[in-house]
């Protein structure tokens, strides 16, 4: 049986955003709708929280120094010593019907980060992006036409990029070219109808399979390069949201979770909600890699 403790309870609205910090040894995510951003230190225990101005969606560290993030109003630089925001570029300034979502850095150091439509509940409009801020910070727009930017991940050698739209059951493979950040042939890599599933944040591990959240259902779901379910983790608490490794040998999946939308009758069974889990695989992931710019 996995071992799952809950690290952090937070009682996060929506958390997301998981980054593991090579350097520091802690693990950074964020509340989106509580507009806070959290870093928790494994070797302590102790979990740190900075507000935010607005919603923020996901998050990455730079390799000189601080964080960027994307938020309601586009790409920052953000101080934690000063809790300082820099805007960057705002690539959406022209629509008010979306907001960043998920996103995270490639293993070349350009930070990549999609948005969705806000108002979930009216007509479904395919009028959000998934787009790369390069290290020059030139921000271009790589895949148009989606409802909600997901599941964002890599495959170990750079050349497959994984990708869903949560508004659909599908999670899309790309062939990925590592020199360019150019993506191609987007296929179905995994269809999660089978389960009646949507897919939320998700990361890959060290043998190449694809981790992915499952939002209501409460699981954690590993698939391997050719879609085949591998694992299955069951989460305490219905809504989890995003998952990384961290560790200091990589070994750990943290996953996020939300208590969003959930009444006082319904948290009763399920108290830990929006509290950040860890989850002890059997696996290793991968290094995040902090934004070169």
């Amino acid at each position: 049986m996995t071992d799952t403790r809950c690290v952090a309870a937070t009682g996060a609205k929506l958390g997301e955003g998981t980054f593991w910090d090579v350097k520091h040894q802690v693990l950074w995510w964020i509340d989106i709708f509580g507009r806070t951003i959290h870093r928790f230190d494994p070797a302590t225990g102790a979990q740190r929280s900075y507000p935010t101005p607005e919603d923020p969606g996901c998050l990455a560290t730079r390799a000189n120094g601080g964080l960027v993030l994307s938020m309601t109003s586009g790409f920052v630089f953000w101080d934690p010593d000063s809790n300082r925001f820099d805007p960057i570029v705002d690539p959406e300034s022209e629509m008010e019907a979306t907001r960043f979502n998920d996103g995270r850095t490639d293993r070349q150091g350009r930070f990549w980060a999609g948005t969705m439509v806000i108002d979930a509940k009216a007509e479904p409009r395919k009028i959000a992006s998934l787009y790369c801020l390069h290290p020059d910070l030139t921000c271009r727009n790589v895949l148009g036409g989606i409802g909600c930017a997901n599941g964002l991940a890599w495959s170990p050698d750079s050349r497959t990029m994984y990708h869903a739209d949560s508004h659909t059951s599908l999670v899309r493979a790309f062939d990925f070219d590592p020199a360019s950040g150019e993506i191609a042939n987007g296929r179905t890599f995994v269809d999660l109808a089978f389960m009646e599933g949507i897919a939320d944040g998700a990361t890959v591990d060290a043998e190449g399979c694809y981790w992915v959240t499952i939002p209501f259902q409460g699981k954690v779901l590993r698939f391997d390069p050719s879609g085949k379910v591998m694992q299955t983790l069951e989460v305490p608490t219905d809504l989890p949201t995003c998952c990384e490794f961290g560790g200091e040998n990589l070994d750990v999946l943290y996953v996020t979770t939300a208590s969003l939308g959930r009444s006082a009758k319904e948290l009763e069974s399920q108290p830990l909600a929006g509290g950040l889990f860890a989850f002890d695989v059997g696996v290793r992931g991968l290094p995040a890699v902090p934004f070169a710019g």
